[in-house]
């Protein structure tokens, strides 16, 4: 129900934009989230996007950096990460979390998403 596509290898201060393809329950109330895993750290939420207002949220790092957007009528959510670091360097997921209740907060743990895409490489280059 979600595809991730869009990594590759880029040189530092490069931009790439991933994209998330999302079908069936996973669209329409949700937030989607973009969270990211560097080899032996733990998987960290990067930003997140509804799919009703287009509210955003971004962890500090990639503020200024990185954009997340969607485009209802293809159902898709993209991230546009631009002046990449090689810390940036990670595997990509894109999660949605099923929002629950009009109080609903973005979630920021891999835990308060429901439904997981495969993840795509992103390899930024020194």
């Amino acid at each position: 129900q979600l595809q991730a596509c869009g990594g590759g290898l880029v040189q530092a201060g490069g931009s790439l934009r991933l994209s998330c393809a999302a079908s069936g329950r996973t669209v329409g109330s949700h937030v989607m989230g973009w969270f990211r895993q560097a080899p032996g750290k733990e998987r960290e939420f990067v930003a997140a996007i509804t799919w009703s207002r287009g509210t955003t949220d971004y962890i500090d790092s990639v503020k200024g950096r990185f954009t997340v957007s969607r485009d209802n009528a293809k159902n898709t959510v993209y991230l546009l990460m631009n002046s990449l670091k090689p810390e940036d360097t990670a595997v990509y997921y894109c999660a949605a979390q099923k929002i629950r209740s009009v109080f609903y907060t973005i979630g920021a743990a891999p835990h308060d998403y429901d439904y997981w895409g495969r993840g795509t490489l992103v390899t930024v280059s020194s």
